[in-house]
C-alpha cells in the first residue's frame, strides 16, 4: 500500500474521530485552552493569550482560526479578531475591568468541508485597587499645541495629602520601556501638569498615559488614560489676514496658513462676519472652507460687513476631532458704502463753491477796474 493511500486509509479517520462530538453525525472541536491575560505593565497595552485545543495539539492537518472578541467591562460592543495565532495585544483603559473570550473555529478536512465552532474560553483581568477614590487626579486635560508639544494638566484629588506628589508616565508602540515626564508643571509646590516634546512617531498611535502618586502614609489611587493625539491638536490663529473689495462689492478675504508644525493640508476654517448696524454686539454669521485660504462674501440686499475674523482647526482628511485656534486677533472694518457717497457729495458741493467763488471775484475786480477808468482825467487835446 502506498504511503498516500495509507495515510488517507488510518490517519484520515482519526481525524474526523478527534473532531466529532457525542453524536456520530455531529461534529463539534474543543474551545482553546488557558486563555490569560497578561499585563506586561505598560499601562493598558495587555496580551490575550492561550493554547490550541486538546483534539488537535497533536494535528497539523486542519486549518484553526480563533476567533476572539474582548472589551472593557461597560463597554456596548466587542472588538472582535480572527487570528491563527496564539497571542493578540491591545490597548485597554485599566480604571475598568477587561474581559475576553475566544473561540476554536475549525475547517476543511476535520470538518468535512463545513466550519465547526467550539464552545468560548472566557476571562477577566483587573488591577488591584490600591488609594481612596478621591485620592486619584480630577479634570484631566490635554492639548496638542501645533503638533509640536502636548500640554496635559489636572488637579489634585479631593482627598489627596498635603504633601502628595503626583508623577505622570507614558508609553507608546515603538518606545520600548516606560517613560516619564521631563517637564512638569508646577503650581503652588505641586505638579499639576506636564509637557511633553518629540512625539511626532507617535501622532498616529495611541499613547497610554498614568498619572500616580506617592503620599506618606497614604496611597494615591492611579488614573489611566488612553490618548490619541491627532485628535487634541490646537493649531495657532491663521496668519496675514486681508480684504479686498472689488468694482462688483465682493468682499475678498484672505489668509495664509499659520507657519510651524500643523501640516497646511490638515486645516479647515471658519470665516466669521459681522454686519455693521450700528451696534458693537452686532450678530456674526459663518461660513466654512476645507482647505481654502480663501473666502468672497457679497454684500447683497444692502447688507454691509463691518468686521471679518477667521480661525482654523484640524480637518477630516487628518483627524476624527480637535480644537479650534483662537480667532485672528485683527478685525478688519470694512469702509461704509454711504461714507464714500457722502465724501464724494462734500468733494462735489466744495468744487462747485469754488467756481462760484472765483466767478465772483473776476466779476468784482473787472467792475473794480472798469470804475477806476472812469475816475482817471482827461489827457491832453
Amino acid at each position: 500500500m502506498e504511503m498516500g493511500v495509507w495515510w488517507i486509509a488510518v490517519v484520515s479517520p482519526l481525524l474526523l474521530w478527534c473532531c466529532e462530538g457525542s453524536s456520530a453525525h455531529q461534529l463539534s472541536v474543543d474551545p482553546p485552552q488557558d486563555l490569560q491575560i497578561v499585563d506586561p505593565g505598560l499601562l493598558g497595552h495587555l496580551y490575550m493569550q492561550w493554547k490550541p485545543p486538546l483534539s488537535l495539539e497533536a494535528s497539523h492537518q486542519c486549518p484553526v482560526t480563533y476567533k476572539l472578541k474582548y472589551r472593557n467591562a461597560g463597554d456596548t460592543d466587542w472588538k472582535v479578531i480572527f487570528t491563527k495565532k496564539l497571542k493578540y495585544g491591545d490597548n485597554f483603559d485599566l480604571n475598568r475591568p477587561v474581559e475576553a473570550k475566544v473561540q476554536t473555529l475549525l475547517e476543511g478536512p476535520c470538518a468535512n468541508g463545513s466550519e465547526v465552532q467550539s464552545e468560548w474560553t472566557h476571562a477577566s483581568f483587573q488591577l488591584p485597587l490600591q488609594g481612596a477614590l478621591e485620592s486619584r487626579i480630577q479634570d484631566f486635560r490635554c492639548v496638542y499645541y501645533n503638533w509640536e508639544h502636548l500640554r496635559c494638566t489636572w488637579q489634585p484629588g479631593r482627598q489627596a495629602p498635603p504633601g502628595a506628589r503626583y508623577e505622570l508616565y507614558y508609553w507608546y508602540a515603538g518606545l520600548g520601556d516606560l517613560a516619564q515626564c521631563a517637564d512638569y508643571i508646577w503650581t503652588r509646590g505641586k505638579t499639576t501638569g506636564c509637557q511633553l516634546l518629540n512625539l511626532r512617531q507617535a501622532e498616529y498611535l495611541d499613547i497610554n498615559i498614568c498619572v500616580n502618586g506617592s503620599a506618606e502614609p497614604a496611597q494615591l489611587q492611579p488614573s489611566y488614560f488612553i490618548l490619541q493625539i491627532k485628535n487634541l491638536v490646537k493649531p495657532p490663529p491663521p496668519e496675514r489676514l486681508a480684504l479686498s473689495m472689488s468694482a462688483s462689492k465682493e468682499i475678498h478675504v484672505q489668509w495664509s496658513s499659520p507657519e510651524g508644525g500643523t501640516p497646511a493640508e490638515c486645516l479647515e476654517y471658519e470665516v466669521q462676519l459681522q454686519g455693521s448696524d450700528g451696534h458693537a454686539d452686532a450678530a456674526w454669521s459663518s461660513a466654512s472652507t476645507q482647505l481654502e485660504t480663501a473666502f468672497v462674501f457679497s454684500q447683497a440686499n444692502g447688507t454691509r460687513l463691518s468686521c471679518v475674523r477667521v480661525r482654523g482647526r484640524t480637518n477630516i482628511f487628518c483627524a476624527d476631532q480637535g480644537f479650534w485656534s483662537d480667532w485672528t486677533q485683527e478685525c478688519f472694518y470694512v469702509p461704509r458704502e454711504d461714507g464714500k457717497q457722502l465724501f464724494i457729495l462734500v468733494a462735489v458741493v466744495l468744487s462747485f463753491f469754488s467756481v462760484i467763488l472765483v466767478i465772483v471775484f473776476a466779476v468784482h475786480r473787472k467792475k473794480r477796474a472798469l470804475a477806476a477808468k472812469k475816475l482817471q482825467p482827461p489827457t491832453g487835446c
